[in-house]
């Protein structure tokens, strides 16, 4: 519980995963002074950010969410999950807007920032099993066994580790996948974010975690993150209590090599992070379609720093050392040029031209 001192209206805007995958966005308005400041109580299952006071809501649906019959990287728009929470935003309806942190684009809208990076879950990939096939692996499905994932970066990593596995999309929200998988035969495996199960209490449906050997994850993935207006001063101190200081160095480091690579959904990008004794270690890897064509390295940096407030690719975090957040940065754009002079781009470019014309 983080109890802060707040003396004027506050709105937030939060996702909140119910009943689906779809992240439902709940506009909480706080309509009286808050004199004596608000509770922030954080629960893991679903994950929801809740003012102490009663307060009406609101359900919101960003383009992601209505778009359910066309694979992500081919929709075309960088801000799937995001752009109407930022709207509010902008409109000055809401004060706070939480996030998936591998929703989030590496370049922020000017005038925001993200205040908030709270402790990451389980960032790994996940696979949840037909039930006639439970017990078994990636590794022991039978040759030519479906596998369902709207991730082109999971898609070639698997395609490459397994290749007596067919990759097929799968859209909709996580009650709706699971519908498809269990009621029909089209798939023996669905591939999923262990986060995002574990946030709506369906760890048991998990059948296999893929370590970074079979599966490195997305950016960000597994953190949650709250996006402020950056002129906010008051709002960003009152939500920066809520930084993981390990999680915020570990994905600065991988918004940096994404955003370098100038990558997002619509190319295989993957990345696997660790923090020990104050060195943080990045690898990187980008991927061709099939998996086929990639290029994988590692790097490491000192983050033991004094204390500076700047912000680092769209992160302000004022409580943790400034000079440890511009090393997390370098690691990934050190990385990022590591690959790009080995051929990362080329493998990129083939990568959205060959998704493109799907």
């Amino acid at each position: 519980i983080i109890y802060q001192q707040c003396t004027h209206n506050t709105h937030i805007l939060e996702r909140e995963q119910t009943d689906s995958r779809k992240k439902r966005l709940v506009l909480k308005a706080v309509s009286r002074n808050l004199h004596g400041g608000f509770l922030l109580f954080l629960f893991r299952a679903p994950v929801t950010l809740l003012v102490h006071v009663c307060s009406p809501s609101v359900a919101m649906s960003t383009l992601g969410d209505k778009i359910l019959d066309t694979a992500l990287s081919k929709i075309g728009e960088k801000s799937l999950f995001t752009k109407e929470l930022e709207n509010a935003l902008e409109r000055n309806e809401v004060d706070l807007v939480v996030h998936s942190l591998k929703d989030l684009p590496t370049t922020l809208p000017a005038g925001f920032t993200i205040g908030a990076v709270l402790k990451r879950e389980n960032p790994h990939d996940a696979v949840v099993l037909h039930p006639k096939h439970v017990g078994k692996t990636l590794e022991t499905l039978p040759e030519n066994s479906v596998i369902g994932t709207s991730s082109l970066r999971r898609a070639a990593q698997l395609k490459k580790r397994f290749s007596h596995l067919l990759f097929k999309d799968i859209r909709g929200n996580l009650n709706t996948r699971l519908k498809k998988l269990d009621e029909k035969e089209d798939f023996a495996a669905i591939i999923l974010a262990a986060a995002g199960l574990g946030r709506m209490g369906w760890e048991n449906r998990i059948g296999q975690v893929l370590g970074p050997e079979d599966c490195m994850y997305a950016v960000g993935q597994g953190a949650l993150a709250v996006e402020v207006r950056s002129r906010d001063v008051d709002i960003l101190e009152m939500v920066s209590v809520l930084h993981d200081p390990e999680t915020v160095l570990r994905c600065i480091a991988e918004r940096a090599f994404l955003r370098h690579l100038e990558g997002g959904c619509s190319v295989p990008v993957a990345v696997h992070t660790e923090l020990k004794n104050s060195q943080l270690y990045l690898t990187g890897a980008v991927y061709s379609l099939d998996g086929s064509d990639s290029l994988k390295e590692t790097m490491q940096t000192s983050v033991a720093a004094e204390d500076k407030r700047v912000q680092h690719v769209g992160v302000t975090a004022t409580r943790i050392p400034g000079e440890a957040q511009d090393g997390a940065e370098r690691l990934g754009v050190d990385l990022a040029k590591l690959l790009l002079s080995k051929g990362a781009k080329e493998i990129l470019t083939v990568a959205r031209q060959l998704n493109d014309a799907r």
